[in-house]
């Protein structure tokens, strides 16, 4: 009978060197937490003298063992032994903080990681660590420092630049594309920027889906199988599912709510899949009940995910990400259902092969311009956004109420201030050169950002003192201050898409520059649909003089604004009902053209 080598190897440990360890633990299995190579690693450690050579080795690998044991307390006791024998040892010191970061001590982690920072390259995996908690915690000037230091060391780290780029955008920290790094220029700099920041960098599409395409390859490997029949199932009604990590408290759900529930459950069923958190918001209350069947797979693996959707037999599903925060997208690469499409989440090229539509309408993806897309555009409705009548306002506010002065001119833009560009605000401090005494009103994004703007004011000869931060508010506050602004100036070439919604139905004038991309052209899809065309224009010197003559003009303004009522938006921007249908209409024809081959019989190839 073959005697266990853990067995055996107990019997030799004291005289038993750290290479022979490691090798009778490579019997058993490495990183599977497996109690066996727990009690080798703490019988070896505790036979070995103080000074044992490779002992802070042992007690991270013990660490290592635990950890995949989920004994995170005892993996975090291990990880400080050795460290406590070998300071400064990184591989301890990046697990240790990764743990002590998800016992909820963030500030434990990064004083570990800033105590073990090395002279040499092994400093970058630490940096990096170290910089991506930062910016989790919002402190991005140390974030930006941090990882500006790691990408100085290590050029070649996408990821690293991705996060860089961002974190500089949030800031207005001008140019993003930065030549403060020897050897990295805004070239280099572009083709990693992420897919995100790129709606903001560029406004063509060719380098949109150029850099989303190399984000998906890197980060989105192929699934090994396909797991839906490709020619579709036969059901009386079509299986719709939405998956979404925002169905709580974020933009995407206050559009799409009023359209779950308007389905014609004649023709479809609905079913959700959930990767949000749980934030108790009423909103996100709302759209649970809206679904038919609602299904939460934040903790399944994205296999265990794809094969729940595939079991469910959906005939289109509908992705609500994209390549935003949250994303699930390789549970898409399972092909867990033979229609794939991405909607609302990110608006521009997603190349996957897996997704088969894009949807949107004919002003924001232009039929000149489709060919530049992966997915295939699907022009779902005159006007791509789906838009919620049940929306909360809150009670009317007066600009006193809100910090503003009574008797100037207000501009606003609410959008985040990674979307504003230095040339946007060139326009703007333009614009407030020639409008003498009026106020910009922007949100108070970040510290930084705010200083920032600021400073570039003052360097274009605008008084700082005309920048107004508005802290954030609850939605429906949110909404009633939207009335209190004389005009909105919208960013480009990533424009407001739900800010433009909620201001135009609060009545409030909006000016937008509408370029190439999907980005760049959401504000004047909703400008179009109110005839609104006076406020779309298509270089920032008719950006500029748009603004100033309606700020200089009130006659001009008035009528202008006559065209933003609330009754307006509700018969074209918010008649859900008549969108819906042509969107059903829409998802219709493509889950019918899929049915009309023979039912498939068999079982498509599992692993």
């Amino acid at each position: 009978m073959t005697q266990d080598p853990a067995v055996s190897a107990l019997h030799r440990l004291e005289s038993a060197s750290f290479g022979e360890l490691l090798a009778t633990v490579e019997q058993i299995g490495t990183n599977q937490g497996h109690r066996q190579v727990i009690d080798l690693y703490r019988t070896w450690i505790a036979l070995q003298g103080a000074g044992a050579r490779q002992l802070h080795a042992a007690w991270f690998n013990l660490g290592a063992e635990w950890n995949h044991a989920r004994d995170f307390e005892n993996a975090i006791l291990a990880y400080r032994a050795s460290l406590a024998l070998r300071p400064g040892f990184a591989p301890a010191a990046i697990n240790l903080g990764l743990l002590l970061e998800r016992r909820g001590e963030p500030q434990s982690a990064l004083a570990i990681w800033s105590e073990a920072l090395q002279p040499d390259d092994s400093r970058v995996a630490l940096i990096n660590q170290r910089a991506r908690l930062q910016e989790q915690l919002g402190l991005l000037a140390d974030a930006e420092a941090a990882l500006r230091a790691s990408l100085t060391i290590q050029h070649d780290q996408p990821d690293a630049i991705q996060h860089w780029l961002h974190i500089r955008q949030r800031m207005c920290q001008w140019p993003v594309l930065s030549d403060a790094i020897p050897g990295l220029a805004p070239a280099d700099l572009m083709a990693s920027c992420g897919p995100l920041a790129a709606l903001a960098l560029t406004d063509q599409v060719s380098i949109q889906a150029r850099v989303a395409g190399a984000w998906i390859e890197r980060k989105i490997p192929p699934a090994p199988a396909h797991l839906a029949p490709p020619e579709g199932y036969r059901h009386d009604r079509i299986r719709l599912g939405y998956m979404s990590s925002d169905f709580c408290s974020h933009a995407m759900s206050y559009l799409i709510a009023e359209l779950f529930e308007r389905h014609d459950r004649s023709r479809f069923v609905i079913h959700g899949y959930c990767t949000s958190p749980e934030d108790g918001s009423d909103i996100r209350q709302r759209v649970i009940a809206a679904f038919d069947h609602f299904t939460i797979i934040k903790e399944m693996t994205d296999e265990a995910a794809a094969r729940a959707i595939r079991d469910d037999e959906i005939d289109i599903l509908i992705d609500l990400n994209g390549l935003t925060t949250g994303s699930r997208l390789p549970i898409l690469r399972w092909r867990p259902a033979p229609v794939q499409a991405t909607y609302l989440g990110f608006i521009g090229p997603v190349p996957m092969p897996e997704l088969d539509f894009l949807l949107c309408d004919e002003f924001v993806v232009p039929p000149a311009y489709a060919a530049l897309y992966q997915p295939q555009p699907l022009y779902v409705a005159p006007n791509y956004q789906a838009n919620d009548r049940k929306r909360a306002i809150g009670a009317p506010v007066s600009r006193a109420m809100a910090g503003l002065p009574e008797d100037r001119f207000v501009f606003c833009c609410f959008s985040n201030h990674y979307k504003i560009t230095e040339a946007m605000f060139a326009a703007w401090t333009e614009i407030l050169r020639r409008v003498e005494g009026s106020v910009l009103w922007l949100v108070a994004d970040n510290t930084w950002s705010c200083n920032n703007l600021r400073m570039r004011a003052l360097v274009a000869g605008v008084d700082p003192a005309r920048l107004l931060f508005a802290g954030r508010v609850d939605p429906a506050e949110y909404m009633a201050r939207l009335a209190l602004p004389d005009l909105f100036l919208d960013t480009s070439p990533y424009n407001a898409g739900t800010i433009a919604s909620d201001a135009i139905r609060m009545g409030l004038p909006m000016v937008t520059l509408a370029g190439e991309s999907f980005a760049s052209r959401m504000a004047g899809r909703l400008l179009e649909a109110i005839g609104a065309t006076a406020g779309i224009t298509g270089t920032p010197e008719d950006y500029v003089e748009t603004a100033v003559t309606l700020a200089t003009q009130p006659e001009a303004l008035a009528q202008y604004r006559a065209l933003f009522t609330e009754a307006n938006w509700a018969a074209t921007i918010g008649d859900i009902a008549t969108f819906t249908r042509h969107y059903e209409d829409a998802l219709i024809q493509i889950g019918h053209a899929r049915q009309e081959a023979e039912p498939h019989t068999g079982e498509v190839e599992t692993v």
